[in-house]
């Protein structure tokens, strides 16, 4: 299903100097990003998108650097990582089966040691739909990971 998930703003990615794009969108079909811009610019590309509006500003979900969320299970250690708007970790973090099977079943990518970390993070057209939204105070809102929604702020 192809879906428009719309924000306040739109970052294309959280390093950049640019200013963020009032009223940005970012099309998902499947797990790709399919299409961005303002929110009347997607529309326009794709009429019959079903349209997600969030408060906040939208931007590519992070890479997470550090040890994964405490929780009682894996399952739930994951999860708290999706809260946080990332939808991958360093391998280092995911040190047992359990957590790696648990981030397979949620589609998490696992950076291993020989991969470069890099930066800046941003959405590339046909890129893995991977998006995060937060609020004013920096708390994240809701997370895709490759292209279904993952976590929402109740």
């Amino acid at each position: 299903m192809l879906t428009i998930h719309a924000a306040e703003a739109l970052r294309y990615g959280w390093d950049e100097e640019l200013e963020p794009v009032p009223g940005g969108a970012v099309a998902v079909q499947g797990n790709r990003v399919v299409g961005m811009g303002t929110l009347a610019e997607v529309q326009e590309q794709f009429p019959d998108a079903r349209v997600r509006r969030w408060p906040g500003v939208l931007g590519p979900a992070f890479l997470h650097q550090g040890p994964i969320p405490d929780a009682p299970t894996p399952r739930e250690r994951m999860h708290a990582l999706l809260k946080t708007g990332a939808t991958a970790v360093l391998e280092a973090y995911v040190d047992t089966p359990e957590l790696r099977a648990a981030a397979a079943r949620n589609d998490i990518i696992v950076v291993p040691p020989t991969m470069p970390v890099r930066r800046p993070y941003g959405f590339v057209h046909a890129g893995r739909a991977d998006l995060a939204v937060f609020d004013e105070s920096g708390e994240c809102i809701a997370t895709v990971c490759a292209g279904r929604l993952v976590h929402r702020r109740r």
